[in-house]
């Protein structure tokens, strides 16, 4: 079997495998302990012809065991690799080795731009385990270590766009006013129609380019630092898993431009003051798309499974924001309540006993 299809980086001292290391934002070799910045990387790479990635990938070669699924070979141990279609980056389950698919990477699916991680597999596990912290009802094997060892770090497919909004909004506004005099209660309604525009500008609206990923919780993690991104190279990828997108540009612009649109109206709406009610009547937005770019996000998930339903939880590798929903565990939830019970009952007997009240 061919390994034209994958690649890994290798340590210019040992020829060992190199990971990239978030905290010092360098590359490692775990066997000889050397350590590379990505000036050395990349002349080593180029040396070794990695420069004709583009080039040679057009010509790669898969071989296709059932619909769906790609089988590579391991650079580092010959070892078969099944990965699906959207998989850029993964493991060798036998030797651990992160194998590059670079034959995904090529084209429309070659990422303009990444957020390198800065956050490592430890600080993730650090955040998760704050999570039940103060959660005496969850269940015990969230904090098992072997549930916990399987945050894996991901780099998410995200498409960025550029948007210029201009236009009008109008809206029915009313103002209300009571007053009293005698025995009764007055009051007035008055009806105003109000009008607002304007132009905005929104930059780098985020959306997920994978269908692998709950919307909701890539959404929850956002923001990111967009002041990261930098040009994409292969080197990050080492150590990490990556997927390439399978929602296209012309599928993701119609959710950034709903966001921007929904937010230019309520920006319009809320320059309207001094009103008890206010309800648009007409909205009249008029979008130009400047820009977008396809990047990599970096985000650390974990999975978990209790009672035959999955609870996801991801931090957002850059920035340490993390979300997830934590299970309760009904058996603890009941001990739980009859020891507060019988707490409290024995905390009345006592005081009843001591003071006769």
């Amino acid at each position: 079997m061919s390994n034209t299809g994958t690649m890994d980086h290798k340590c210019p001292n040992c020829s060992a495998v190199l990971k990239f290391n978030p905290h010092g934002q360098n590359w490692i070799c775990e066997y000889c302990k050397s350590s590379f910045t990505k000036k050395e990387v990349d002349e080593y790479e180029k040396a070794r012809g990695v420069e004709q990635l583009t080039k040679d990938t057009k010509e790669a070669k898969l071989e296709t065991n059932w619909e769906g699924a790609d089988v590579y070979s391991c650079p580092n141990c010959g070892a078969e690799i099944i990965a699906d279609e959207n998989t850029t980056a993964t493991f060798c389950v036998y030797c651990k080795n992160t194998a590059i698919l670079k034959n995904k990477l090529v084209g429309a699916f070659n990422p303009t731009k990444i957020i390198p991680f800065y956050l490592t597999k430890e600080d993730a596990i650090a955040a998760f385990k704050k999570i039940g912290r103060g959660k005496p009802l969850m269940p015990r094997f969230f904090n098992n270590k072997k549930n916990i060892s399987e945050i894996r770090g991901i780099y998410i497919p995200f498409w960025l766009y550029d948007y210029s909004m201009s236009g009008t909004i109008t809206c029915d506004a009313n103002k209300i006013t009571t007053w009293s005099s005698g025995d009764y209660l007055y009051t007035k309604t008055d009806t105003y129609i109000v009008s607002r525009g304007g132009t905005m500008d929104y930059n780098m609206i985020p959306v997920d380019g994978s269908t692998h990923f709950a919307d909701d919780i890539m959404n929850s993690i956002e923001p990111f630092d967009y002041g990261g991104l930098i040009d994409f190279s292969h080197s990050y990828l080492s150590g990490f898993l990556a997927e390439k997108y399978d929602v296209d540009s012309n599928t993701a612009s119609t959710i950034a431009l709903s966001r921007a649109q929904n937010s230019t109206s309520e920006i319009l709406k809320s320059d309207i003051k001094g009103y008890t009610s206010i309800s648009i009547r007409e909205e009249n937005l008029r979008p130009v798309k400047t820009k977008n770019e396809y990047v990599l996000l970096p985000v650390w998930l974990l999975n978990v499974k209790y009672k035959d339903k999955l609870y996801t939880f991801a931090m957002n590798g850059q920035t340490g924001k993390i979300v997830g929903n934590v299970p309760v565990d009904v058996k603890r939830t009941v001990a739980f309540a009859i020891f507060t019970f019988l707490a409290v009952a024995l905390i009345i007997t006592a005081i009843w006993y001591f003071t006769g009240v």
